[in-house]
């Protein structure tokens, strides 16, 4: 690992005109008077390449790639979001009346920032949104539903769902039913894929 960190970085400095090194990142001098370049490199993530069976298989595999690099960012967002309004809920210290007043305006301002972009979803997408959003906070998109707007619309769009052949409590499993999904992810987050 450390053969491969010191090509990385060696890579990374001949492709790196040496005028702009010292401005963009911090140096050390070590007492042997030696410059040290310090940075931080990412997570290098090295899997097999992928075997496809046949051009469904492979169809399917880009296809999840597209997916979650349109929706992994929204999942990122999202979880932010949630936790703000977590920490304004928090806030209000038991003031139900102005927990439910700020939740409705904050709702509203939700619904504009998003709607637009989900609405240009495709059913994939708007799975693999539901899934992320497990991944990102441990919550499935009913629990949240619940959490937010009660059970009773929580159930409602849950029928929805499975009237489209969807499940609102499914939930992401990282190391059996969704291993491809986070290969991608940590592929993309690597800037790899």
């Amino acid at each position: 690992m450390q053969r491969l960190a010191v090509i990385l970085l060696l890579t990374l400095l001949s492709a790196t005109p040496a005028d702009t090194l010292w401005h963009r990142y911090p140096a050390r001098v070590t007492p042997d008077g030696d410059t040290l370049i310090l940075m931080y490199l990412q997570d290098l993530w090295v899997y097999p390449k992928m075997q496809f069976r046949n051009k469904r298989q492979e169809r399917f595999y880009w296809r999840t790639v597209r997916d979650v690099k349109k929706t992994l960012p929204y999942a990122k967002r999202i979880n932010a979001d949630i936790a703000y309004a977590d920490r304004q809920l928090a806030a209000m210290d038991g003031d139900k009346k102005a927990q439910k007043r700020w939740w409705k305006q904050y709702e509203r301002e939700l619904f504009r920032k998003y709607e637009k972009d989900f609405r240009h979803m495709t059913a994939s997408q708007g799975r693999m949104l539901m899934l992320l959003l497990d991944r990102e906070t441990d919550k499935t998109s009913y629990d949240l539903i619940k959490q937010y707007r009660g059970k009773g619309s929580a159930n409602f769009w849950q029928f929805v769902a499975k009237l489209f052949k969807n499940d609102l409590k499914e939930e992401y499993d990282a190391r059996d039913k969704d291993a491809i999904i986070e290969r991608i992810i940590h592929l993309v987050e690597s800037g790899q894929l």
